[in-house]
C-alpha cells in the first residue's frame, strides 16, 4: 500500500492543497526568511551544488555534458535606515510615510528606469568579423572569513564605464576592458539581495546584513537597504524599514524608475533614489507588498488571507505614489508568483504545486497592464521546459526566461541529440496575445543546450552551454525568422572550461552586452582543496 507522504517541514510549502490550515494570521504560516530552499543566511551553499566540468563520454551510457548557465542579473546589497516612520492611511492599503532619519545624502535623480539594468539591449550587438574569444580578466573569489564557509556574493552591474560586483561584505568597480580596480564600496555586512535594474544614470539597490556573521550569530537578518551609484562608486545612503520599533527583514528589493522598492512579509516598502520615503507597511493592514518586479513599470505582488487560502493580486503601481493603476486577481490558493516582465506583463506560478521539477513554474500568465485583464495563460510544463523562477520571497529572480516582441521565449528541457551520447535543446516562443506557440524554434545543436539571456532590438541574445571538450558560445536569434547568429564562442582550453563550467545554472549571473560576456557567481565558498584557485568572475570579449 502506497503510504501518504510526510508533511512538509514547517517553513516550506506543502506539495498539495489539503494539509492542516494554521490559525487566522496571514503571516504565520508564511515560509518565513532565511528557509534553506530560498533565503540568506541559512544556504552555505547552493540549492544545487554545482558539478564539476563535464567529462568526455563513456560507453556506459549517455551522460549529460552540459553546463547550462542561467542568467541573472541579479543584485545584492542592502541599505540601512535610521529614524522612525510614521504612517498615514491610504485607500489602497499602502501607507504614506515620513522618515525621521537625517543621516542620508540625497543623490540626483535620473530618468525613467531601463528594462534591465545590467547591459545588453542597445542594438549594438551585432556580428564581429572574428567571433573567438579571449579572456579579457578573471576575479578571484573573495576571502569569507573564518566564521563561515560561504557567503551570498548576488549582484553584478554593466555600465558603460564599469563592470561591478558583490563581494563578500562590499561592491566593487572593474574596468569592463582590463578588469583593474576602480573603486569599493565596503558594506557592515554581507550582501543578501540586489535589484537587477538601475536608473538611467546607473544608480541601483542593494538589501544587506548590519554587521558580519559570527560564530555565536551567523546572521544579522537583511534588513539594510542602500542605493549605490555605480559610475561614481558610492552608497549613497541607507536605509531601513521597521515594524513599531523593530528593523525588518526585507526579501527582495528592486528598481523602476526612479523608485527603490522593498519587500517582505511584514510588507512593501519605497524611496525614491534620492533617499526620500515614498510609502510603508501599514501596521493595520491584513494584505502585505510580499515583492516587486521594476524595470520600465513597477508591479506588486500584493498576498492577502492565511496559507493555504492565499490570493495573490498583481498590481501595476505608480512607481512615486504606489497608486494601484490596475489589478489582477490570481485564483485562491496559489501562494506565490514571480515577476517574469512588468512591459508587457508576464507572471509565472506554481499553480496547486503542480510543476513538479521545484521550478516554481507551471504556467505564465500574461496580463494587461492597463486594465488588470488576463489575455492569456500559457502552460509550461516543468517536464518540457526549463526556465525557473524563486517566488516564495525573490519575486523578480526567474532564469533561463526572457519576454520581447509580444514573446515569451523558453528553453526546452534536454533530451537526446542526434550524435552519439549527445545532449541537446531548443529555445521555442509562446505568443502573448493568444497563449500558442508561434511555431518557430532555435536549436542548439548536437552536444550544446541553449538558453535565452536578453533581448536586443527585438533580437533574442542566448548562451549556448558546450559539450566536454569546447567553449560556450553566445548567438543572437533574429525575432522574425529565428535564424541564429554566432556573436562570440569562448575558448576551448581545459584552464579556461573548468571556470567556465563552474558558473552553473544555480549559482552564476550572465551578462552579454557589446561583444563581451561576464559571468559570475553568487556564492563564494572557501576553496576545497588548499591553495586551489577559485574564481568569482570571468569575462570574455572578442577582438
Amino acid at each position: 500500500m502506497t503510504q501518504p507522504p510526510p508533511p512538509p517541514p514547517p517553513n516550506q510549502p506543502p506539495p498539495g492543497y489539503g494539509y492542516p490550515q494554521g490559525g487566522p494570521n496571514p503571516y504565520a504560516q508564511q515560509p518565513p526568511y532565511g528557509s534553506p530552499a530560498y533565503g540568506y543566511p541559512q544556504q552555505p551553499q547552493p540549492a544545487y551544488p554545482p558539478p564539476g566540468p563535464p567529462q568526455p563520454p563513456t560507453p556506459k551510457g549517455k551522460l549529460n555534458a552540459q553546463a547550462v548557465i542561467i542568467v541573472s542579473a541579479v543584485a545584492a546589497i542592502a541599505l540601512i535606515i535610521g529614524g522612525g516612520v510614521w504612517y498615514s492611511s491610504t485607500k489602497d492599503g499602502r501607507a504614506d510615510a515620513k522618515s525621521g532619519d537625517k543621516n542620508s545624502t540625497a543623490g540626483t535623480t535620473g530618468g525613467t528606469g531601463d528594462s534591465g539594468g545590467t547591459g545588453g539591449g542597445s542594438g549594438a550587438d551585432k556580428a564581429p568579423a572574428n567571433t573567438a574569444s579571449k579572456v579579457l580578466f578573471q576575479l578571484p573569489q573573495p576571502a569569507i572569513g573564518a566564521d563561515g564557509n560561504s557567503a551570498t556574493v548576488d549582484g553584478s552591474w554593466l555600465t558603460d564605464t564599469v563592470y561591478a560586483k558583490s563581494g563578500f561584505a562590499e561592491i566593487v568597480g572593474y574596468d569592463p576592458v582590463k578588469g583593474t580596480k576602480l573603486w569599493t564600496v565596503p558594506l557592515p555586512g554581507p550582501v543578501c539581495e540586489a535589484s537587477r535594474h538601475t536608473t538611467a544614470d546607473h544608480r541601483t539597490a542593494i538589501v544587506y546584513e548590519p554587521a558580519m556573521p559570527t560564530k555565536d550569530k551567523p546572521s544579522h537578518g537583511c534588513s539594510q537597504v542602500a542605493a549605490i551609484d555605480l559610475d561614481a562608486g558610492k552608497e549613497l545612503w541607507t536605509r531601513t524599514v521597521k515594524s513599531g520599533d523593530q528593523a525588518i527583514t526585507l526579501n527582495n528589493v528592486t528598481v523602476s524608475a526612479n523608485t527603490v522598492a522593498v519587500g517582505s512579509t511584514n510588507g512593501g516598502a519605497a524611496f525614491d533614489i534620492s533617499g526620500k520615503v515614498l510609502w510603508a507597511p501599514k501596521p493595520t493592514d491584513t494584505c502585505y507588498d510580499a515583492g516587486y518586479g521594476g524595470g520600465e513599470k513597477l508591479v506588486a505582488v500584493r498576498k492577502c488571507g492565511a496559507y493555504g487560502s492565499r490570493q495573490l493580486k498583481i498590481q501595476t503601481i505608480d512607481p512615486v505614489s504606489g497608486k494601484v493603476l490596475s489589478e489582477y486577481a490570481m485564483a485562491k490558493g496559489i501562494e506565490s508568483a514571480s515577476i517574469v516582465s512588468t512591459n508587457p506583463l508576464v507572471v509565472a506560478a506554481d499553480v496547486n504545486y503542480s510543476a513538479g521539477d521545484g521550478s516554481g513554474i507551471s504556467d505564465f500568465f500574461s496580463i494587461d497592464n492597463k486594465t488588470g485583464q488576463l489575455r492569456t495563460k500559457i502552460s509550461a510544463p516543468g517536464d518540457k521546459y526549463a526556465a525557473k523562477c524563486e517566488g516564495i520571497t525573490k519575486i523578480e529572480y526567474c532564469t533561463k526566461v526572457v519576454v520581447g516582441n509580444d514573446r515569451l521565449y523558453l528553453p526546452t528541457e534536454s533530451h537526446d541529440g542526434t550524435g552519439e551520447y549527445s545532449k541537446t535543446n531548443e529555445i521555442v516562443a509562446f505568443d502573448l496575445a493568444t497563449g500558442k506557440l508561434d511555431g518557430q524554434r532555435a536549436d542548439a545543436g548536437d552536444g550544446y543546450t541553449i538558453s535565452p539571456l536578453t533581448m536586443d532590438d527585438g533580437n533574442v541574445i542566448a548562451y549556448k552551454s558546450p559539450p566536454y571538450d569546447k567553449g560556450g558560445q553566445v548567438v543572437s536569434i533574429d525575432g522574425g525568422s529565428f535564424a541564429q547568429t554566432k556573436l562570440m564562442e569562448n575558448p576551448a582550453t581545459k584552464a579556461v572550461r573548468e571556470v567556465e563550467f563552474d558558473m552553473q545554472p544555480e549559482s552564476a549571473e550572465l551578462i552579454y552586452a557589446d561583444g563581451r560576456l561576464y559571468m559570475s557567481q553568487v556564492f563564494a565558498d572557501k576553496p576545497s582543496t588548499p591553495g586551489a584557485s577559485d574564481y568569482l568572475a570571468i569575462a570574455y570579449g572578442t577582438s
